[in-house]
């Protein structure tokens, strides 16, 4: 596995991390021994960078994590906060923050959490910037080694990157998101702000297995949110309806080469950006994990395959977005 520096961290992070939203059983149901079977498979094939955060599964995704045996040792951890009942959207505090990491500490068994980020807070809070001082002090109690910030809207990307403390930015970014390409990723690399793209696969649309009778668990945020319900659309289907989704997703079979998997054609489109630090694509079952990592193993597609799927973006993707992009 190929790794790339993350920013101003200095971390070297495996180009396809693993994102750990599914631990927590917020994609229906996951036993204890498939996800010690994930966790496995992602240290076998040398995935270092996993990516948590405390609200999933009400913090079973961080236990999880802190008592898999056999993690790596050159393993980054990074998880989320700011999201918890506790905190948002308006009890925000140095003390809150700072018992809100005590806990992930606890449940991810270390001292020092190697990257904390604010969990998709409100854009008035990043904009007050009050949060991002406190974050400094944490850091200078040694409760955290770097911070940085999920976001939802290239805006709020802005608005983070204007603190110099900034380590990481965690984006959606795949081919039914494309804007972050027009600026932001150079602006994340002027400043030195390692980016994390979540959402890779606009929630599995983008593996081209769903068809419109595609059924989710009642568990599945792709049941209960499908359309904005219960959190921020974009973070389901990319903020597209379902139906359309999966009608958007035949229209880019021909312009994607067909000797591999979509979804891996899908992961290589954002590993083509060299701004990008890493993926976070989550896997359900240890085989998943097995084909996300030959995604870096495909060529660069080519400035013409670019081209058009960037002109698919604007002309058919984009209007069918929901929400702030």
């Amino acid at each position: 596995m190929q790794t790339r520096r993350l920013g101003k961290t200095g971390y070297r992070v495996s180009e396809i991390g693993l994102g750990c939203w599914q631990l927590g059983g917020d994609f229906g149901p996951l036993e204890g021994e498939r996800a010690g079977a994930i966790l496995q498979a992602a240290a076998d094939n040398g995935i270092n960078f996993w990516d948590t955060a405390d609200v999933y599964g009400g913090g079973l995704s961080e236990e999880r994590i802190g008592n898999f045996a056999h993690k790596p040792e050159n393993l980054t951890v990074a998880t989320k906060l700011g999201r918890s009942p506790a905190l948002y959207p308006d009890g925000y505090s140095k003390d809150g923050l700072r018992e809100s990491l005590q806990a992930s500490s606890a449940r991810l068994g270390v001292e020092t959490i190697d990257l904390a980020q604010l969990h998709c807070v409100p854009a008035e809070v990043m904009r007050d910037g009050t949060i991002f001082t406190w974050l400094e002090d944490l850091r200078a109690e040694g409760l955290i080694r770097h911070y940085g910030a999920s976001v939802e809207t290239i805006d709020e990307a802005r608005l983070c990157l204007q603190h110099d403390g900034l380590a990481s930015l965690q984006i959606i970014f795949n081919l039914f998101r494309q804007d972050a390409a027009s600026g932001l990723l150079d602006e994340a690399r002027y400043k030195d702000v390692g980016v994390i793209v979540r959402l890779p696969l606009a929630s599995g649309l983008l593996s081209g297995k769903f068809t419109a009778d595609t059924r989710f668990d009642p568990s599945d945020h792709r049941h209960f949110n499908r359309d904005g319900e219960a959190f921020n659309v974009g973070e389901t289907f990319g903020g597209i309806p379902f139906e359309k989704g999966v009608e958007l997703v035949e229209g880019l079979r021909g312009l994607l080469p067909t000797d591999a998997e979509m979804a891996q054609w899908a992961l290589r489109w954002i590993l083509d950006h060299e701004a990008v630090s890493t993926v976070i694509a989550g896997a359900s079952r240890p085989q998943q994990i097995e084909s996300n990592i030959r995604a870096a193993e495909l060529p660069s597609l080519s400035p013409e395959q670019h081209r058009a799927l960037a002109d698919y973006y604007h002309q058919q993707v984009k209007p069918n977005i929901r929400g702030e992009i």
